[in-house]
């Protein structure tokens, strides 16, 4: 095996100083109504933001120890990697470059750059970005640092484990987001070592179940259109990270998009933790496949909390809309003075809070002296929304929800 438990306690001894012993804590409101006692392993409360910083900082650190290794590093990455290189480089005084998409967020561009590192755009996808890490890895004499198919990676990731059994020793059931597959095989090299009988699972989009496939002798498929949880979005699997899956993981777990868009919201309001769409993964498979849970002690990895403040307004505000607690309304009405007024006034005697209107007289297929409003509201849900819509139909405005 290229990477053992000896290896993950050297990781754990050197790097405990220099990343956040992150805590787990105990989520019963979110496991209650599944029938599970769950516990929460917060990674997203690293430095970065991610269980990245672990593995990088384990590498680097390795790499700094070697008097033979060049002095310097390249990395590719589109997110959370490029931050856990750049910030432990920094550190280590190691100069370090990340080629990331030309279509890479403002932000993540401006954060990486934050840490120290020298960011160069190159290509319209990650794999592209890649392979001129590796065209400059041999130009300038650096190193590339995999952002999970290495064993010094692998062992760093797997210090995550080694917290989490300290602090919550009878699991019997992990799940962990599975991208390349780095933070999964050192979680599940650890956990066997610790009992040889607990359960893990791995998570991945129903968009790009890369690793899901290649464990099972699948084709690969191709990159689905744009996921939430694009942390764990990785097109081509480790060859060191799908051998220890394929041995160590009991089964991979499909989640779609909504089923993240309901993990990320729940975590939020539930229990006042910011995941991003991978860090929410564990609890998405929970919610879609709950069968495989029900009276396990079940530990989940949140890996990751490096959501857009802007998508994790439109996550929370989308969920708002499918649990009908904001909703719209189609209302017809006689275009006459008053009505508007009257319309309102009916929806705040029922308990809704208007939030927008739009008076549209033009684009629609009404008479002349009739006008059609859309009325967004907040409500205490479908009932209620049902409750509004038959008051305002009673009193002759026809009404649909949009």
């Amino acid at each position: 095996m290229p990477v053992t438990p000896r290896d993950i306690e050297i990781a754990h001894e050197a790097i405990a100083p220099h990343v956040t012993h992150t805590p787990t804590v105990p989520a019963p409101r979110l496991g209650e109504p599944l029938g599970v006692r769950l516990w929460l392993k917060l990674e997203n409360l690293q430095y970065t933001g991610s269980f990245k910083d672990r593995g990088s900082c384990f590498k680097l650190q390795r790499l700094l120890e070697d008097p033979k290794s060049p002095h310097g590093v390249i990395a590719a990455s589109a997110g959370n990697h490029a931050q856990g290189v750049a910030h432990h480089a920094r550190r280590l005084g190691m100069p370090a470059k990340i080629v990331m998409p030309q279509t890479t967020p403002f932000a993540k561009v401006e954060r990486t750059a934050s840490f120290g590192a020298h960011v160069v755009l190159f290509g319209e996808s990650l794999a592209e970005s890649a392979a001129h890490a590796r065209e400059l890895e041999q130009e300038r004499g650096l190193v590339f640092v995999h952002p999970y198919d290495d064993v010094a990676i692998i062992a760093g990731q797997g210090t995550a484990a080694i917290e989490l059994f300290e602090d919550c020793p009878d699991l019997d059931t992990l799940v962990v987001p599975v991208g390349g597959g780095g933070l999964i095989s050192g979680i599940a090299l650890w956990a066997r070592h610790v009992n040889p009988k607990i359960r893990i699972l791995g998570v991945q989009t129903e968009q790009c179940p890369a690793m899901r496939n290649k464990v099972r002798g699948e084709p690969l498929p191709p990159l689905g259109t744009l996921t939430l949880a694009d942390g764990i979005a990785v097109k081509h699997p480790g060859e060191i990270t799908s051998r220890l899956v394929a041995e160590l993981v009991e089964d991979i777990l499909l989640v779609g998009e909504e089923d993240l868009e309901n993990a990320v919201q729940l975590l939020a309001t539930q229990q006042k933790v910011v995941a991003e769409g991978a860090g929410a993964a564990g609890i998405a498979a929970m919610l879609r496949h709950p069968d495989r849970f029900t009276e396990r002690k079940v530990g989940v990895v949140v890996c990751g909390g490096n959501i857009d403040r802007r998508m994790l307004s439109t996550v929370l505000l989308r969920t708002l809309k499918r649990d009908g607690k904001v909703a719209k309304l189609r209302i017809e009405i006689k275009d006459v003075p008053g009505v508007l007024s009257r319309v309102t006034q009916m929806i705040g005697a029922e308990g809704g809070d208007v939030i927008d209107i739009e008076h549209q007289r033009l684009f629609n297929n009404l008479a002349p002296r009739q006008a059609q409003l859309d009325i967004v509201m907040e409500t205490r849900g479908a009932p209620h929304v049902e409750r509004i819509v038959a008051a305002l139909e009673k009193a002759g405005f026809p009404t649909e929800t949009v």
